[in-house]
C-alpha cells in the first residue's frame, strides 16, 4: 500500500524538497502551508500530491488537516512538522511579541503536529513516523538567533519526550538539523548581512562556506535526503535522535 505524508512549511525551500524526495520514494504527499498559493503550486509540480492551507500555530487547524489528509488519502504514515520562521535580533531587543511569534509557530506547531499524528496512528493501529524541523541552532546559539535557537532546543526537548512516551506504540519521532540552508529564508538574512557589511549576497555565501567543512552551503535537496532516511523502514529502530547534516560546522 502506498504511504502517506504530512509536509508542513512545504510550499517552499526545504519542505518542497522534502515533498519531492518524497514523492521519488513513492509517497503521496500532502503539502500543507500558510502559504496556499505556494502549496498549490508545489502540489502541481508533482505526482500523488494535494495542496492543504494550514496555520502551525492553530491547535485545531493542525488537527483539521490531519483528519482531512486521512480522508482524502485514506491513511497516514509519516508526518513531517516542518514549518518553521524565524527572526534575527538581538536578546536585548527582543520584543515578547517577537518572541511568542517564533514558540508559536516553532514550537507549538511541532507540538501540535506531534498529538494530532500520534492520534491519528493510535486510531489506524499502525506504526507512524514523526520528524520534526530542529537545526544546528539546536544545538549552537548565533548572534542574533537566540529566539530562534531556544524553539529548536524545544523541538530537541519535544522530540526526544514524544520518542519515549509514544514507543510502546511503535511511532517513532525524530528530528533534523540542517545547517546553512539555500533557501528564500537564508536568502533574506544574508541580503541583510550584505547590506550590514556592504558587500553583496555572493560574497557572504563564499565567506560563510569556508566555516563549512565541505566547502559550500547546503540544498534543501541535502535536507530531504536525511528526512527521506528517516521516513524510510531503514530508520524504524531509530528514535528520540536530532540528526545533524550541515556539511560539517558543528560537531555532536
Amino acid at each position: 500500500m502506498t504511504k502517506v505524508a504530512i509536509i508542513t512549511g512545504a510550499g517552499k525551500g526545504i519542505g518542497k524538497a522534502i515533498a519531492s524526495q518524497l514523492v521519488t520514494d513513492g509517497f503521496q504527499v500532502a503539502i500543507a502551508d500558510m502559504d496556499y498559493a505556494s502549496a498549490v503550486a508545489t502540489a502541481d509540480e508533482l505526482a500523488n500530491a494535494r495542496a492543504y492551507r494550514v496555520n502551525v500555530a492553530d491547535h485545531d487547524a493542525v488537527f483539521q488537516l490531519v483528519d482531512q489528509v486521512v480522508r482524502d488519502f485514506g491513511q497516514l504514515d509519516v508526518m513531517i512538522n516542518n514549518a518553521g520562521i524565524t527572526k534575527e535580533i538581538l536578546l536585548e531587543d527582543m520584543a515578547g511579541d517577537d518572541f511568542q511569534a517564533l514558540f508559536d509557530v516553532n514550537v507549538k506547531g511541532v507540538l501540535f503536529g506531534i498529538q494530532a499524528a500520534a492520534a491519528q496512528f493510535k486510531r489506524q493501529g499502525s506504526h507512524g513516523k514523526i520528524i520534526n524541523a530542529a537545526s544546528i541552532g539546536a544545538y549552537s546559539v548565533a548572534e542574533k538567533h537566540s529566539g530562534y535557537s531556544a524553539t529548536k532546543f524545544a523541538v530537541r526537548s519535544l522530540t526526544q519526550g514524544a520518542a519515549k512516551e509514544l514507543g510502546a506504540d511503535q511511532i517513532t519521532v525524530n528530528a533534523y538539523c540542517p545547517g546553512y540552508v539555500e533557501t528564500p529564508m537564508m536568502n533574506a538574512i544574508l541580503q541583510n548581512y550584505a547590506e550590514q557589511n556592504g558587500t553583496t549576497v555572493e560574497e557572504e555565501i563564499a565567506r560563510g562556506s569556508q566555516r563549512i567543512a565541505l566547502r559550500r552551503p547546503e540544498k534543501p535537496e541535502d535536507v530531504a535526503q536525511v528526512v527521506s532516511f528517516l521516513a524510510s523502514e531503514k530508520a524504524d529502530y531509530i528514535t528520540g535522535q536530532a540528526i545533524v547534516a550541515d556539511g560539517g560546522v558543528i560537531y555532536k
